[in-house]
């Protein structure tokens, strides 16, 4: 899928060696096209490694090398963070074991270590990733502004030693923080042998003798370190953004307008390459209609935009988003996308289909199911979370309607158009994080008074159905849809499920009021933890104190307060009647 919009930049990159003339640093950049360009953004990369190994420079090429390959091979659906510390991890992993297989165990100083440096534009976004002491700056018109800190920790008397490095340590910590890019802006990568020599006047007298030429304009600045009194290696990458993605851009634009708007379906109809049977669902989104596939004689779920969204280019995008997230999540417990690869002329979503009922439909014919039941349903709907969350998203809008079990007893979480994906919340317009996109009842409090979206939110849902399932009712009723302030989150009142079903054990309401907390931060720390919790009460959980009546019972508490207020009056003057 192509980008929707140019990022374009201009780059330049040279090394030269030091007085050893083993050139320990290594640098790269990859400037991809299509999908690539947009899901991954353009990235620069710089290592360096440390002058008393002999193995150094091999630790510093893997480092680049690694990081270039596997950080395009990450799911698109990551964010530029998540992606390039899994793979720092993992390089940095591969260099610590060479190291303790080897002399370096006892002495890091002679070991495959190096430190690392990288930029990546990602849409609008500029993302520094750094360990180490090489350094990034940002080149303003009189000065070098350094974006990177340098991990080195100082003894005195020139005396110092890196503090932190890929391959020093099992695990280490990679900085990371994100900037708004901005067209025309310049920067400077740099190994110590050439920033140590070099200021902002020299990086323009540079670029005014090579405006057209980057590489050039390298070179000369590596070599204006060494005859500036440079004798280590010396490495410099320049790299300019010519032109940004507006801020509206998405991936499947251009998918979009290659595609024509379905005609007025019905069944019996033929379409794209299929024949529809009957139309399953209607709304105000999409129109749904089950499929018969003429190639594979399979039935599938054919979706299309409704009336009112042809108008629409952004609801159009979302709803493109949809097969788009299926095809990126494998789990038997999310709904897949139908796998056929043929051309389309039309805008639709294809996706597999699941005969059965919804959790709706389940709760209506299991008014009053048992624990056992509801958990082992819990449990499937848990692991479909898992996997949206394992690849950072979220899907948002987890409601009855919204989940499918099949026949077999198999929980499928479907309707995905609504989910956040970090990946592309990156690139996305920032009014957008926090809208509320699925139904209000079911949407966790954070998102009605600004908050941020995260698995907590989807955990809240789940805790919402796992309630409903039990009792057939909201554990706030409708107080969370009223929220609007941060303040209001105070306000909320939890219906003990007890209220609804006092056969229950006690310690069930302990575990879903956890998952239920107004502030995220309270609750469970994943799904996993609130499933746990379902089977397996820890102590805290299992001996946590009745819910006090105001809680258990705001109406009954203010009742009782009224009652045990006017007999009190009512004492008050009997005793001072008996007084007189």
């Amino acid at each position: 899928m192509p980008s929707a919009a140019p990022l374009e930049v201009t780059l330049g990159q040279h090394s030269l060696a030091g007085d050893k003339g083993l050139n320990q640093d290594f640098h790269g950049a990859v400037v991809p096209t299509g999908s690539a360009l947009y899901f991954k953004g353009i990235a620069v990369a710089l290592a360096d490694g440390i002058g008393s190994s002999p193995v150094s420079q091999v630790a510093s090429a893997a480092a680049v090398r690694g990081f270039l390959d596997d950080y395009y091979a990450t799911s698109e659906a990551w964010s530029v963070r998540r992606a390039a510390q899994r793979v720092l991890g993992a390089t940095n992993a591969w260099l610590h074991a060479q190291n303790q297989r080897g002399d370096a165990r006892f002495d890091k100083d002679r070991g495959y270590c190096c430190t690392f440096s990288a930029l990546v534009l990602k849409g609008r976004e500029l993302h520094v990733l750094h360990v180490g002491d090489t350094r990034i700056y940002r080149v303003h018109a009189q000065a070098l502004e350094q974006l990177t800190e340098d991990h080195r920790v100082h003894l005195g008397a020139d005396r110092s030693y890196l503090g932190r490095a890929l391959g020093a340590t099992a695990h280490v910590e990679i900085d990371h923080h994100c900037l708004e890019a901005e067209a025309g802006a310049l920067y400077l990568l740099a190994s110590d042998g050439a920033y140590e020599r070099l200021d902002a006047a020299a990086v323009h007298a540079a670029l005014a003798r090579w405006p057209d030429d980057f590489d050039a304009a390298a070179r000369s600045l590596a070599e204006t370190a060494r005859a500036r009194g440079s004798t280590d290696d010396a490495t410099v990458q320049l790299l300019r953004i010519d032109t940004l993605p507006p801020h509206e851009a998405q991936p499947w634009q251009a998918q979009r307008a290659q595609l024509r708007l379905p005609p007025p379906l019905a069944p019996r109809m033929a379409f794209e390459g299929c024949t529809l049977v009957r139309e399953l669902h209607a709304s105000a989104r999409s129109q749904v209609f089950l499929a018969l596939d003429h190639q594979t004689g399979q039935h599938l779920v054919l979706k299309v935009p409704s009336v009112e969204l042809r108008e629409d280019p952004d609801a159009l995008d979302r709803f493109l988003l949809e097969e788009w997230v299926a095809r990126r999540v494998r789990s038997p417990h999310v709904l897949q996308a139908w796998a056929s690869e043929r051309a389309r002329e039309h805008l639709f979503v294809a996706m597999a289909y699941v005969e059965g009922q919804t959790l709706a439909q389940w709760m209506t014919d299991h008014p009053r199911p048992d624990l056992d039941s509801v958990r082992g349903l819990v449990a499937q709907l848990a692991k479909g979370l898992q996997a949206l969350h394992g690849k950072e998203m979220l899907h948002q809008d987890l409601r009855p309607e919204n989940v499918m079990v099949d026949r077999s007893g198999t929980v499928k979480i479907i309707d995905l158009g609504s989910a956040h994906v970090a990946g592309l919340a990156e690139a996305a317009p920032a009014h957008q994080a926090t809208r509320i996109v699925g139904s209000l009842q079911y949407t966790a409090p954070e998102y009605f008074v600004g908050g941020q979206p995260t698995a907590a939110a989807d955990l809240f849902a789940l805790a919402v159905l796992t309630y409903q399932m039990l009792s057939g009712q909201l554990p706030y009723g409708l107080q969370v849809t009223q929220l609007r302030q941060p303040a209001d989150l105070k306000r909320l009142r939890y219906v003990p499920l007890r209220h609804h079903r006092p056969e229950l054990p006690a310690w069930l309401d302990a575990v879903l009021l956890k998952a239920l907390q107004p502030e995220p931060a309270r609750r469970q720390e994943a799904v996993s933890e609130f499933v746990h919790d379902l089977h397996r009460p820890g102590g805290a959980l299992l001996q946590a104190r009745a819910l006090p009546l105001v809680e258990r019972d705001p109406v009954l508490f203010w009742k009782v307060c009224t009652v045990l207020l006017g007999l009190g009056t009512v004492v008050l003057a009997a005793l001072r009647v008996l007084g007189r």
